[in-house]
């Protein structure tokens, strides 16, 4: 089925009835989540269901009213900033990643929300959490808005700024760990979304620090920086 016949089928549903649902078609266990009827719960879910399923132990529940948040952000439910950054610092790496999909369907519609969400979450303590703002803002759709390449740019500093402030001691906890290779990715679509403001940034990027230039050689391998770097 497509997002768009999911998204009926859900519709049609009665509330009781659709966690089941969502349950039975979720691809897991298994390699991978059905991540279509992932995005057809965020289109059409309501919001106090979704809101429940935001606190589900299951997995797959917890994602689909995580997706939703980001809708429901975008109908002007401000008040759910402060439910999504707590999900982004969630254990299960399935509901971070839906925290980030969330907030890259508000930037599709309001990219200076999503820029707001970005700062807020790349000056969080949370490791997790200026992760978050990361994985939201790098995404290549987003960044042909002048505003959020430079805001995806900034974000890679403030999240490596935030590795580099870490004390070394602390630098092997999984959340840091984490945060390290979200950089190991975004940094290469940041500059790529902007080469002119993002290639400075990113060779300026101290390599005497072990982490970092980790973050440098992981990022060097990604083909839209190479081709950038050589040219």
């Amino acid at each position: 089925m497509n997002r768009a016949e999911y998204a009926d089928t859900l519709s049609a549903l009665p509330a009781e009835r659709i966690a089941a649902y969502l349950v039975a078609h979720s691809g897991l266990p298994g390699p991978r989540a059905n991540l279509t009827l992932l995005d057809a719960a965020g289109d059409v879910l309501p919001r106090d269901l979704a809101l429940g399923l935001c606190g589900e132990a299951e997995e797959y529940l917890a994602c689909c009213g995580t997706v939703t948040l980001g809708r429901l952000l975008l109908e002007g439910d401000r008040s759910l900033i402060g439910r999504l950054t707590a999900l982004a610092a969630d254990e299960r790496w399935r509901v971070r990643e839906a925290v980030a999909i969330a907030a890259q369907r508000v930037g599709d519609s309001d990219p200076a929300l999503l820029r707001e969400l970005v700062a807020e979450w790349t000056a969080d303590p949370d490791p997790l959490v200026v992760r978050a703002g990361i994985a939201a803002i790098c995404e290549p759709r987003l960044l042909g808005v002048p505003e959020s390449a430079a805001a995806a740019i900034a974000a890679c500093q403030a999240a490596t700024d935030h590795l580099l402030n870490t004390p070394s001691q602390r630098r092997r906890s999984p959340a840091v760990r984490t945060l390290r290779q979200g950089l190991g990715y975004c940094w290469s679509v940041a500059v790529a979304g902007d080469p002119d403001a993002g290639l400075p940034a990113f060779t300026a990027l101290d390599v005497a620090d072990p982490d970092i230039a980790w973050v440098v050689r992981e990022n060097r391998r990604k083909k839209r920086l190479a081709r950038l770097l050589e040219a």
